[in-house]
């Protein structure tokens, strides 16, 4: 039962350990992202990212950290760039490809030690860029190069500190930490949000609200049907006889994730859509035609319009390529073999692959379509019911995110019970 998991939970001195250890990051991270930068006002940041939808988004995934200017203001955001990056580098290099996929444990951390190293020249930049929009806002007043320098740096160590509380947490197998970070930021804002939302009730907007908790039942309902489908693909075990004893004669299956891809695409779509906000913050003061064409560049891109539709596409097309990265149909048919195992109908080696890759790509259509329907929702359920603010948190990306991780957490925390206490659960 649910209750004798939680009650071993906290018997465990090694699992309890584990968990107040978690837990202690996260106070951590709580209070680096109210601790502000000097010499802005926070108020008028609020106010600006309360009507800003697109860095209104960016500012619940920092946990209001970027509307209080504080030391991690970016979050995690350069450092998942980065990653972003290098993976992408993994299909135009194949000495990186071989190093990410073929050498092993050693050869992951060697990948994820280049992604640190990348991610402080895109925190410096990133940081600049922010700097300077709050600038052009009228939000921060003019700096000096030292007050400059100073506050890049504040900036850079903070995203850096973040990236490693993220792997402190991903240590003790209990989640992801980076995924269990951007959950903490949002659940830090959602009893502020239920705040704002209901701080100005009006009787005339019941059917409104009736409407949109509707929906937001619906789609939760949805986002978790979909998160734990499964398409199974039968696999049977040839016989096989060693000594005196049988093995195999066995059939099972093997399952395809309709979203296998979980919440990294719409986490990779939304740092590269404001990639190019950054780019042009960053060049718009140069002034001339340079300056011209950039500040053009970043008023297309804040278009709600043009952001809804890239979104869109950007997370169909990260789902298909993170799946592809880490999703090897071939490798896979060679597993399959060499076990002797086999799909009934198919025949093993490259007939397997390809058979494999064509359910995988019919189901990832379903969970494409579905995460990018998820990430353009708060924009569609905040106009057919006029609620805001609130919207952010339910029927949207921050809910996958939620639901997404929660599921995980509560596997692993599932596995490290069932390793500890076998007969009892």
């Amino acid at each position: 039962m649910w209750y004798q998991k939680i009650t071993f939970l906290f018997k465990n001195k090694e699992l309890r350990g584990k968990i107040i250890f978690i837990l202690s990051l996260f106070i951590v991270f709580r209070i680096a992202a109210n601790v502000p930068i000097p010499g802005v006002s926070t108020e008028n940041l609020r106010q600006f990212f309360e009507t800003n939808q697109v860095f209104g988004l960016l500012n619940i995934f920092t946990g209001g950290a970027l509307s209080n200017f504080s030391i991690v203001m970016l979050g995690l955001g350069p450092y998942i760039t980065a990653t972003i990056i290098l993976q992408l580098l993994t299909m135009i290099f194949p000495a990186l490809e071989k190093l990410y996929k073929e050498e092993g444990e050693a050869g992951r951390q060697k990948f994820n030690q280049y992604g640190r190293l990348l991610t402080i020249p895109l925190a410096i930049f990133e940081g600049y860029g922010m700097i300077t929009l709050f600038q052009r806002q009228g939000l921060l007043g003019n700096l000096s190069p030292l007050v400059l320098l100073s506050s890049i740096l504040t900036i850079t160590a903070g995203a850096m500190f973040l990236m490693w509380i993220g792997e402190l947490i991903s240590e003790k197998g209990l989640g992801n930490g980076i995924s269990l970070l951007i959950f903490a930021g949002i659940v830090a804002r959602l009893p502020m949000s239920i705040f704002e939302t209901f701080s100005t009730w009006d009787p005339s907007k019941i059917p409104s609200y009736v409407m949109f908790f509707v929906l937001a039942v619906i789609i939760i309902a949805g986002v978790v049907l979909i998160t734990e489908a499964r398409r199974n693909i039968p696999v049977s075990y040839a016989k096989r006889v060693r000594g005196n004893k049988m093995y195999g004669g066995v059939s099972t299956y093997l399952p395809l994730n309709v979203n296998p891809a979980g919440v990294i695409p719409i986490i990779f779509a939304l740092s590269v859509l404001l990639f190019p906000g950054m780019v042009a913050n960053f060049l718009g003061t140069a002034g001339g035609s340079i300056g011209a064409v950039a500040q053009s560049i970043g008023s297309f891109f804040s278009n709600i319009w043009v952001h809804g539709i890239f979104y869109f596409a950007l997370v169909i097309v990260f789902t298909y390529f993170y799946t592809m990265v880490t999703f090897d149909p071939k490798n896979i048919s060679s597993n399959l073999q060499k076990m002797g195992g086999f799909i009934p109908g198919v025949r093993p080696g490259d007939s397997t692959a390809s058979f494999i890759r064509t359910i995988l790509n019919r189901v990832l259509f379903t969970g494409a379509i579905f995460l990018g329907l998820i990430a353009v929702l708060p924009s569609i359920v905040s106009g057919m019911t006029g609620v805001q603010g609130f919207a952010f948190l339910i029927g949207g990306t921050s809910l996958l995110i939620v639901v997404s991780v929660v599921l995980d957490t509560m596997r692993q925390v599932n596995a490290q019970l069932e390793m500890r206490e076998y007969d009892t659960f």
